[in-house]
């Protein structure tokens, strides 16, 4: 049993301590809720620099957050380790691996996970980057391939340990092309000077005709320029199909010798079982109406990249973004406590407060509302709304710092091998929720 102490307070389960669940639990503070928050891991992962992870800029820590400190001062917040199973939503229950809790309203912000399309032979020996876990193993991955780089005499074998492909660019993957680019210029042949690091080489694959192809066309060629400054290869207009561990092919004939593959070409939603197939839509999303209410349900809610609000201004829902889920996840406490004061819900409206992404040093693109523009200033503003971003003040500290550190000694510092990976582990390809 998860041991909640009874109350006479409506009881709201939320599902996950992702952006949505952990803006949700906070603005109940007070609303006269006893709120059971759920997560199959004891912290907040800000998903945005899981790139810097993997490339050895930041150490994980810096972007963890423990969900207990979140919701230690909120009363009747309860936190429980839990990985959640199903919700019987005919006697109003969740049951997860730690026991039953009964609920009288529960909330789905379980995110999304790494959307493969089918691909098994590409799930089996690509990395995803949807998790601390999996960025870990990206990081330990690239620089033991550099290690065993210089142990071959064999120039293909060579060429293949230091071949980078990225599969998808959008922010993600431009971030990570990046970061590994001018970890190729600045960092790397100092550690390896015995490399010939003419041969290696950063390919990103794009099955779009454009880079960033969610942002604007400003953004989009501003990006790929900027990318084609750092030496990537970016291949548009083609399909990854196949990756068998050693060789990428594509729906075009091209291949690809690489034994490092990342997969960041799109994601889906990771709901929770226990709902009919009619409400699961596209991209494995559950479908909501404008309250956030799953369909056929008042008390059942899903927020962020697992819902899906389809309106004629949506009609594909929302982005999978942060944004989305902060702003669900604040309306949904207002309308709980519409929703027991017998009050009509408000309906959400999404506030776009604009995308960005960073394409190695002094370069970022920014779309706004109004307005777009790259280039330095771009970057500053990226790091300031990251930095801000962050959850705990030691967090944005470390992070600061580190981005100091980084920028004037054109070095990153944690490029280590702390828990050593090998091709085929798994673990690497978690498919559960990344924020259940």
């Amino acid at each position: 049993m998860m041991n909640i102490p009874t109350s006479s307070q409506p009881r709201v389960v939320i599902i996950g301590g992702g952006f949505g669940g952990l803006s949700l639990a906070k603005k109940l503070k007070n609303k006269n809720f006893q709120v059971v928050l759920l997560d199959k891991h004891n912290y907040h992962t800000f998903q945005p620099l899981l790139y810097q992870v993997a490339t050895g800029g930041l150490e994980s820590g810096s972007i963890a957050y423990p969900i207990r400190k979140v919701v230690q001062r909120l009363d009747e917040v309860y936190f429980r380790l839990a990985e959640v199973q199903r919700i019987d939503t005919v006697n109003k229950k969740v049951i997860a691996d730690i026991g039953t809790i009964f609920y009288d309203y529960v909330v789905i912000a379980t995110g999304s996970k790494t959307n493969f399309f089918g691909n098994e032979e590409i799930k089996e020996n690509s990395m995803a980057m949807k998790t601390i876990p999996q960025s870990l193993n990206i990081r330990s991955l690239v620089l033991e391939n550099f290690e065993s780089a210089l142990l071959t005499n064999d120039i293909n074998e060579q060429k293949a340990l230091m071949n980078f492909v990225i599969v998808g660019a959008g922010p993600t993957g431009v971030e990570l092309a990046g970061a590994l680019a001018e970890m190729k210029k600045h960092v790397l042949p100092k550690d390896y000077p015995d490399l010939d690091f003419r041969k290696m080489t950063i390919n990103v694959i794009q099955g779009a005709n454009q880079v960033l192809d969610a942002m604007s066309d400003k953004s989009s060629k501003a990006a790929e320029k900027f990318l084609d400054k750092l030496g990537v290869n970016v291949w548009l207009n083609e399909i990854v199909v196949g990756y068998d561990g050693k060789t990428v092919r594509t729906k075009s004939g091209r291949e690809f010798q690489a034994e490092t593959v990342i997969w960041t070409a799109g994601v889906m939603g990771a709901p929770v079982e226990g709902f009919d197939a009619t409400v699961i839509q596209r991209g494995n999303r559950i479908k909501v109406n404008e309250y956030n209410q799953v369909e056929g349900f008042t008390d059942v809610f899903a927020i962020g990249d697992v819902a899906t609000m389809m309106t004629e201004k949506t009609p594909m829902g929302h982005p999978m973004m942060a944004q989305p889920a902060i702003q669900q996840g604040d309306l949904l406490a207002l309308n709980l406590e519409r929703l027991v004061a017998n009050k009509p819900l408000k309906a959400f409206v999404y506030k776009d407060k604009g995308s960005m992404a960073t394409i190695g040093r002094n370069k970022a693109v920014v779309d706004l509302p109004k307005f777009h523009f790259n280039g330095f200033f771009a970057w500053f503003v990226w790091m300031f709304v990251h930095l801000m971003s962050l959850i705990g003040f030691r967090n944005k500290l470390v992070v600061f710092w580190n981005w100091i550190y980084n920028y004037l000694m054109f070095d990153r510092q944690a490029r280590l091998i702390v828990r050593p990976y090998k091709k085929k582990n798994s673990e690497s390809f978690d498919a559960s929720a990344d924020n259940q």
